[in-house]
């Protein structure tokens, strides 16, 4: 069965709030964002005692933690800036089995030295993808050297932005353990693919879907396309840095709902290859929260999953 989650950082309140909170919701699980207004995560902040309460309080709730949100630019063109990304995050794999889950999940970054989410010439170059590489190699064996797993997330402006080189990073990595993949479907679409919806994620399930531990729930629509103008981030002073709204070109991407993503089929392929994995719904700000939740709810039951 599908359990239902939500990104914890869409509620910026202390610990025990954001837990109580997110559980009168009508949650089962949560994606964990390492910022509370009660505990210091941020890089070498990370104890044994602070991952066990934290830990301890969701369970409380009935809030088993699925994930770690680790996301930051893992290519980023300043050396030392990157040095000091990779390493925060590699502490926050290191803790994760303390915090309840084995999964920390991240994008593979990008060479542009503005934004972890704009693109850059460089990320579709023989040099990027294989820097990246090396990254994710690394981040891979130190999730298995701590019972861990890094999650990939696929994201089209990244270097990793594609179903081709998704795959790509698995067969180079085969065989290899310690590295699986997040699943966004909203992440994989540009202009010239979202009309070839069922086309695309029947790609990426049937080549990718054994290897899904995690999937979020958001949207994808045009510029313009009226149905919603509700956007937010969640700010991170810890330096892992929030999604944007936007996607690539004339492409945004909203909260579920929200956008002309073909959620019936993206939620009944999951549930065959899948059956099990937590569905997290993100981007969005609490106010929406209970809308988005009834949508993907009743995304389910139309399924039957």
């Amino acid at each position: 069965m599908i359990q239902v989650g939500i990104f914890s950082g869409y509620f910026p309140y202390d610990l025990e709030t954001t837990a109580s909170k997110i559980r009168t919701l009508g949650f089962n699980t949560v994606q964990l964002d390492l910022h509370f207004t009660d505990i210091d995560l941020s890089a070498g902040q990370i104890t044994d005692d602070k991952a066990r309460r934290i830990r301890d309080t969701f369970r409380a709730h009935d809030l088993p933690i699925c994930a770690i949100s680790g996301y930051t630019n893992i290519v980023h063109p300043d050396l030392d800036e990157r040095k000091r990304r990779v390493d925060y995050l590699k502490e926050i794999i290191r803790n994760a089995r303390k915090f309840g889950t084995p999964y920390v999940i991240s994008e593979s970054g990008t060479f542009n030295a503005e934004s972890d989410w704009v693109h850059d010439d460089k990320n579709k170059t023989q040099e990027g993808y294989d820097t990246a590489l090396a990254v994710l190699d690394d981040l891979r064996q130190t999730a298995y050297d701590h019972g861990a797993t890094f999650l990939l997330e696929t994201y089209v402006n990244n270097v990793i932005g594609s179903i081709e080189e998704t795959e790509r990073v698995f067969a180079d990595l085969a065989g290899k353990p310690g590295i699986e993949l997040l699943m966004d479907p909203t992440n994989y679409f540009e202009t010239q693919n979202i009309d070839k919806q069922q086309q695309v994620l029947g790609e990426v399930f049937d080549s990718l879907g054994d290897r899904v531990r995690i999937a979020h729930a958001k949207d994808v629509k045009r510029s313009g396309d009226d149905k919603s103008e509700k956007h937010a981030d969640i700010g991170d002073e810890h330096a892992l840095e929030s999604h944007t709204f936007r996607g690539v070109g004339e492409i945004e991407l909203p909260a579920a709902g929200l956008g002309e993503l073909d959620y019936e089929f993206y939620v009944a392929r999951l549930a065959e290859k899948s059956p099990n994995v937590p569905l997290i719904i993100e981007h969005l700000d609490e106010s929406d929260v209970p809308r988005a939740k009834e949508f993907v709810d009743g995304v389910l039951t139309k399924v039957g999953v």
